[in-house]
C-alpha cells in the first residue's frame, strides 16, 4: 500500500552573521562556525531520548493564525490552532537555497539555550517521492553528499535529533528505484547516517514507513542494513501517515527483534482518530477527512523500544494539491488544521 509524502519546501531563512558551508565535496571535511557557549553541552548527555525536553520553535504558520484569528474575533478557533502551535515539531529540510545551514545552525543554538532538543527532518534525497506530489530533491548523489555534510557541518557540537528521508527506504522496496539506483540510494542514505552520527549530540532515527506499507518487517529490516541502520539510532514510523499508535509499536517492536532490539520513534501527529481506510486513488493518505491529532509529543513514551513520540509532520500542512481546494504539498492550509484540532 503506498503511503502519502509530505512537505515540498520549506522557505530557507538567511542568518546574518553564520556562514553557510554551500560547496563541499563528497567526503571532504568540513568546519562549521564557533558554537556559542550552549547551556547543555552534549559531552553531558548518555545519547538517550527518554526524559528529554523537546524544542518548541516560536513563530510559524500556526502561531501566524492563531494571532490572526484573535485578532478577528475568532477566540475559539485560535485556542484550537493553538493545540498545534504550542507543541514542538520538526523543522523540514527539503532544498538547497539559499541559507539552509545558516537556519540548521540557528535552530540548534536556539534549542541549546532553553536546554531542549530540535527535531530536524532531513527530505532531499534525489528523486523523491518516486515523482509523487513531494517530488524533488538533490539533483544528483555529489550534490546530495554536499548538502548533508554542509547540514551535519552545522549542527556539529550541539545535541539534534534527525529523522531521516521519510520515504526513501520503503519506496525503494516497493520498486521504485532498482539495480544500481536503488544501490546508490542506499548509499547515499549510509553515508547521511554516518556523516551525521560523526556527532555525538545527534540521534538520528532512519525511515521505515508504517505498519501498512511494507508488511513483513524481514524485508524492511534487510533494506534498513542495507541502509545504515547498523550505525543510527534507530528508525521512524508513521512520519506524515494516520496509523494507531498501537499499530505502530506492534509493527515496530516486530522490526526492532529483525533488528537485534533497535530502538524507535512514532509520528503521532495526526493519528488521533486512526487511518482513513475509504476514498479511491490517493485519498486514503493525502489530506483525509475526519482525522485528529495524536499525542502529544513526549519522550516518556512507557515502551521500553518507543524513545519518543514526535509531531514530525507538521500538522496543518498540506500532503499535497490531492483535492478541490487543496494546497501544494507543504503549504500552510488553516482549514485542514482547524479541523485535526478540533
Amino acid at each position: 500500500m503506498r503511503r502519502r509524502s509530505v512537505l515540498i519546501t520549506v522557505a530557507a531563512l538567511a542568518v546574518a552573521g553564520i556562514a553557510t558551508p554551500m560547496a563541499i565535496s563528497a567526503g571532504q571535511s568540513v568546519s562549521a562556525p564557533e558554537p556559542v557557549a550552549a547551556p547543555a553541552p552534549q559531552e553531558a548527555w548518555d545519547g538517550r531520548l527518554t526524559g528529554q525536553g523537546l524544542y518548541v520553535a516560536p513563530g510559524g504558520a500556526a502561531a501566524d493564525q492563531v494571532r490572526a484569528w484573535e485578532a478577528a474575533g475568532r477566540t475559539r478557533d485560535a485556542a484550537l490552532i493553538r493545540r498545534i502551535a504550542d507543541r514542538p515539531m520538526a523543522t523540514w529540510f527539503t532544498d538547497e537555497a539559499t541559507g539552509y545551514a545558516a537556519r540548521a545552525r540557528q535552530l540548534v543554538t536556539d534549542a541549546a539555550r532553553t536546554r531542549t532538543l530540535p527535531v530536524l527532518t532531513l527530505y532531499h534525497i534525489p528523486n523523491r517521492d518516486c515523482s509523487g506530489h513531494s517530488a524533488g530533491g538533490a539533483a544528483s548523489a555529489v550534490a546530495y553528499r554536499q548538502w548533508v555534510n554542509a547540514l551535519a557541518a552545522a549542527i556539529r557540537g550541539y545535541r539534534a535529533v534527525v529523522v531521516l528521508e521519510p520515504d526513501a527506504v520503503a519506496q525503494t522496496v516497493r520498486g521504485c528505484l532498482a539495480g544500481a539506483a536503488a544501490a546508490e540510494r542506499f548509499a547515499l542514505l549510509t553515508h547521511a547516517v554516518t556523516v551525521l552520527r560523526a556527532n555525538p549530540g545527534t540521534l538520528v532515527y532512519l525511515d521505515a514507513g508504517n505498519p501498512t506499507w511494507i508488511r513483513k518487517p524481514a524485508q524492511m529490516s534487510a533494506a534498513l542494513r542495507r541502509a545504515g541502520i547498523q550505525r543510527a539510532s534507530g528508525f521512524a514510523l508513521n512520519v506524515a501517515n494516520f496509523e494507531t499508535t498501537a499499530d505502530n509499536i506492534r509493527y515496530g517492536t516486530a522490526l526492532s527483534r529483525q533488528l537485534r532490539g533497535t530502538h524507535f520513534v512514532i509520528d503521532t501527529s495526526r493519528n488521533g482518530n486512526g487511518p482513513a481506510r475509504v476514498g479511491a486513488g490517493d485519498h486514503h493518505w493525502c489530506n483525509p477527512p475526519g482525522r485528529k491529532l495524536g499525542e502529544a509529543p513526549t519522550t516518556r513514551t512507557g515502551h521500553a523500544l518507543v524513545d519518543a513520540y514526535l509531531w514530525v509532520k507538521r500538522p496543518g500542512e498540506s500532503d499535497g494539491a490531492c483535492s478541490p481546494g487543496a494546497p501544494p504539498a507543504g503549504q500552510w492550509w488553516p482549514e485542514y488544521a482547524l479541523a485535526l484540532a478540533s
